[in-house]
């Protein structure tokens, strides 16, 4: 597979897991009932069963006579599953989740799920029983890759954050009190300017104190930083020395920006765009300017998910665009009295609506409709087609006109098809 092939079925990796991991933390139980084990791929799994199996013996010393059978069932459904692999987990490893969820009404539901082969390896073992399920090893693992600390500045206001791959984190801000340039009376014009000048490097030690605090912690972990601001500030800060040593070699480079709110911080990352070219924000950033290109000529863009949907079916579409914070499912709806199907995007949130044909009127009852994921929908049919597809981060402008003006799914064409 291509290294182009390999980040596509990485991305929807990401997506499944993300999917699923949301739903597991809506997911509570009554007590301590709910099992999660994390197995690196080094563990054989008859030691996990091992493991497995003395829990659940000492399971049995539990005094409430729900959990302990409600953990027990959890276990002996693990186990189940662990039945399915041989000597060793899948590459990465696996995790495990198991345990009777409250249903509402005073009702339970058993849930079970194996994640295989998660983005990175499960580094230990570990076994955990608790009235939720253990996720944040997962998501953490799910955190896209390459790390920039953002610093952006002007003599009024500072704010200091992360960009995450594609996510953009403002994380710390400060305020100045640096006086104006106008001196208020009875202050002599070099006593005001000394002043000024004291205010001045006050505040510059303040943001250098933020900076560090966040940044030489995970000083080689970074890939660089950026200061944005405008002239002299940001060289003013940079020339006097202010960040940590350790960290000062990390500055990639130094831009001008408007605003020094957490807006400049998504203005930074605008503007060092040669510096990031290989930064996962700037491929989505190219992505959509193509899109936009494409838009504007009025050929070879498609947006809205039954038109992109129509042009995929046909195997026009190129790159398949889709917004990273997109939870939809799509409800077909097949009529009984004309034969025809209508779809309808909805949030995965809320219940299958009633539906009307949209061909000859009929009601279509919702026990007659098909219920899927949007996104995996999609997918299935570009893989059918070689389409590329994309998942797109809503941190910077142009994603989220993606994800708001667009319905979170759009595309860039092979051929004009007039869809």
């Amino acid at each position: 597979m291509s290294q182009e092939g390999d980040q596509d079925h990485s991305d929807r990796k990401k997506y499944e897991f993300r999917k699923v991991i949301e739903d597991l933390k809506n997911y509570e139980g009554s007590g301590t009932q709910l099992v999660t084990i994390y197995v690196p791929e080094d563990r054989q799994v008859s030691d996990v069963v091992a493991h497995v199996t003395q829990e659940h013996s000492e399971a049995a010393n539990i005094k409430s006579k729900q959990t302990r059978t409600n953990v027990q069932d959890a276990l002996t459904s693990i186990k189940d599953r662990l039945r399915y692999y041989d000597t060793y987990p899948p590459d990465n490893g696996m995790v495990l989740f198991s345990g009777a969820v409250d249903a509402g009404g005073g009702q339970t539901d058993m849930v079970t799920k194996v994640l295989e082969s998660p983005p990175q390896p499960v580094e230990s073992f570990r076994y955990h029983c608790d009235s939720d399920f253990l996720t944040e090893p997962l998501e953490e693992m799910l955190t896209d890759q390459g790390l920039y600390g953002l610093v952006v500045l002007d003599r009024r206001e500072a704010n200091v954050g992360w960009l995450k791959g594609k996510r953009i984190e403002p994380v710390k801000s400060a305020s100045s009190l640096v006086p104006g340039k106008q001196r208020k009376g009875g202050q002599s014009a070099q006593r005001f300017a000394r002043l000024r000048l004291e205010a001045i490097d006050n505040f510059y030690q303040e943001v250098a104190g933020m900076a560090n605090d966040l940044f030489v912690p995970k000083r080689h972990e970074l890939e660089g930083i950026l200061v944005g601001g405008p002239s002299p500030t940001k060289e003013e800060f940079l020339d006097g020395d202010y960040l940590h040593h350790e960290l000062q070699d990390s500055v990639i480079g130094k831009f001008d920006v408007s605003y020094t709110d957490e807006s400049g911080l998504r203005e930074l990352v605008d503007n060092a765009e040669d510096a990031l070219a290989d930064a996962e924000v700037m491929k989505d950033k190219r992505e959509m300017e193509q899109f936009f290109k494409e838009l504007n000529a009025g050929d070879l863009a498609t947006y809205g998910f039954e038109q992109t949907r129509r042009n995929l079916v046909m195997g026009s579409v190129e790159t398949l665009l889709i917004s990273e914070d997109l939870r939809k499912d799509v409800v077909s709806y097949e009529c009984a009295e004309c034969g025809s199907t209508d779809r309808e995007v909805i949030d995965r949130r809320h219940s299958t609506p009633g539906h009307e044909c949209s061909d000859c009127g009929a009601e279509v009852a919702t026990a007659d409709a098909e219920r899927e994921d949007a996104i995996e929908h999609l997918i299935e049919i570009a893989e059918q087609r070689g389409t590329e597809v994309k998942f797109i981060s809503t941190d910077f402008e142009k994603g989220e006109q993606l994800y708001d003006a667009f319905g979170g799914f759009a595309g860039i064409l092979r051929y004009s098809t007039g869809v």
